[in-house]
C-alpha cells in the first residue's frame, strides 16, 4: 500500500456560482462545457457517459490514465482513493475502482469488496488525523439516486458536530405492519436467489 500525507482541501475547492456542494466533479463537468446551471440536461448528459468508451467520457478514468490531475491518498492494484474536488467536509475522500463500472450492477463483486474494505482503513487513518470524530460511508447508484459521474465511487466524509452535512428524508408517520416488511423482504428474496457467502 501507497499512503500519502491527507491534504487540506481549500486548494481543491473550485466554486461554481449558484450551486452548493453536492456528490459530484463539477469542475470537471464545467471544464468539458457542460454548465452546472443546466440542471435535468446536464444530468442527462452526464447519464449518457454510462454507455460511452470509458477512456472517451469518464473524468474518472481520465484521473485514473493521469489525463487530470487528483490528489491521491491511496494507490492500489484494482483500487484507488483520492480527495474530492467538491468536498462536503475538510478530508472528503472518493475510493473507486480501476476498472470502469458506471453501476453497481457491472462493479465486480470483488472490486467492491475492496472498495469497503479500503474506504474502512481510510476512515480510521481520517479519524487518527483529526479529520473528524466520526465517518459517513455514501455510495449514490444510478440517476435516481443522484450519481452524477457514471464510474462507481464511494465517498468518505469525515464528519463532526454541527458540520451541516446529513441525509435528509421525509419519514413515514408510521412503522410498516411486519406483514408488509415480510412481503417485502420475499419480493427481494424472489429476484436475488441465494447470495454467496
Amino acid at each position: 500500500m501507497k499512503w500519502s500525507h491527507l491534504q487540506g482541501s481549500s486548494n481543491l475547492r473550485h466554486a461554481v456560482p449558484g450551486r452548493s456542494p453536492s456528490f459530484t466533479l463539477l469542475y470537471y463537468r464545467a471544464r468539458r462545457g457542460v454548465s452546472p446551471s443546466r440542471g435535468v440536461a446536464g444530468r442527462r448528459e452526464n447519464a449518457r457517459m454510462a454507455t460511452a468508451a470509458p477512456d472517451e467520457h469518464c473524468v474518472f478514468c481520465a484521473i485514473l490514465a493521469g489525463r487530470q490531475p487528483a490528489s491521491f491518498v491511496y494507490t492500489g492494484d484494482d483500487v484507488v482513493a483520492f480527495l474530492d474536488i467538491r468536498p462536503l467536509t475538510r478530508g472528503h475522500l472518493l475510493v473507486i475502482p480501476r476498472a470502469h463500472a458506471d453501476r453497481l450492477e457491472t462493479l465486480d463483486p470483488a472490486a467492491g469488496a475492496r472498495m469497503f474494505s479500503v474506504a474502512q482503513q481510510l476512515a480510521v487513518r481520517l479519524r487518527r488525523s483529526g479529520f473528524g470524530q466520526g465517518t459517513d460511508l455514501f455510495l449514490a447508484d444510478g440517476a435516481a439516486a443522484g450519481q452524477e459521474v457514471f464510474h462507481v465511487h464511494l465517498h468518505v466524509i469525515p464528519r463532526t458536530q454541527g458540520d451541516g452535512f446529513g441525509l435528509r428524508a421525509r419519514r413515514p408517520r408510521r412503522a410498516p405492519a411486519r406483514g408488509e416488511l415480510d412481503a417485502t423482504a420475499g419480493a427481494i428474496r424472489k429476484v436475488t436467489g441465494p447470495l454467496p457467502r
